[in-house]
């Protein structure tokens, strides 16, 4: 029932829109009235929301995600170093972290003029596709590269890079320079950096600016992003983030 209590769950869309006990059955292929049975647990435990006829998911997942130790611990540490890069661009900025072959984002700061782009709190995109990914990707250790240039790579724009020798020599690039660069390859028209956290011999998290493509200027960015990077990593092997050594 577990497994059944997760399917459940796992069926909502990042835009936090609803769906109907027809389309959570459909979707999780449950029957009906196991559906409708899971669903009335879940809402009666605060983890599901009902709105007349549709579902959306409840506040007490929020609560608890929030909880997470390493995460928040890191977080903590970082948002300081987020928010002195966001005053030195004034541009978006990103805390991720690697889960598998993906980055999930746990911090998002940006101004007025905020970009349309896939990213969000919580969500997660292809390490490959994305500037905090692509960081993630070069110092989390030659397993994991040769583990996912082994693989498909994932195309979310025209621009995306799925050519595995292509994108090997990106990861050698970014080893050497300790920066990684998105161009269009997760959102069009929006351009990235990003730099390596590290608490220990791999990296833990990496920290970006996304920007209008008409506005980026890595020789700008760079020191604002890498400054920051390199801060967040001396906090963290100080001790002054709980975050420790091995990714999140």
């Amino acid at each position: 029932m577990l497994d059944k209590a997760a399917s459940v769950l796992e069926c909502f869309r990042p835009d936090g829109g609803t769906f109907r006990l027809t389309e959570i059955a459909a979707s999780t292929g449950l029957a009906k009235t196991t559906a409708f049975r899971l669903c009335a647990d879940l809402v009666r435990l605060g983890l599901l929301e009902r709105d007349g006829d549709c579902y959306r998911l409840g506040g007490k997942l929020f609560e608890l995600g929030s909880l997470v130790p390493r995460r928040l611990d890191l977080r903590e540490a970082a948002l300081p170093f987020l928010q002195d890069l966001f005053e030195a661009t004034h541009e978006t900025v990103h805390l991720g972290v690697r889960e598998g072959h993906d980055v999930v984002y746990i911090e998002r700061i940006h101004g007025h003029r905020t970009l349309s782009l896939p990213s969000r709190i919580g969500g997660r995109l292809p390490l490959t596709c994305t500037g905090v990914g692509k960081a993630l990707l070069a110092f989390s250790g030659p397993e994991l590269a040769d583990e996912v240039l082994a693989g498909p790579l994932a195309r979310l724009t025209p621009y995306s890079v799925t050519d595995p020798a292509r994108l090997r020599t990106v990861v050698e690039q970014i080893q050497v320079s300790g920066l990684a660069y998105e161009e269009q390859e997760a959102a069009l028209d929006v351009s990235c950096i990003a730099s390596p956290v590290f608490d220990g011999p791999t990296a833990v998290a990496a920290l970006s600016v996304a920007v209008p493509r008409g506005r980026f200027h890595p020789a700008q960015l760079a020191p604002a992003v890498r400054t920051a990077a390199l801060g967040l990593s001396r906090v963290l092997r100080s001790g002054g983030g709980t975050v420790g050594g091995t990714s999140l």
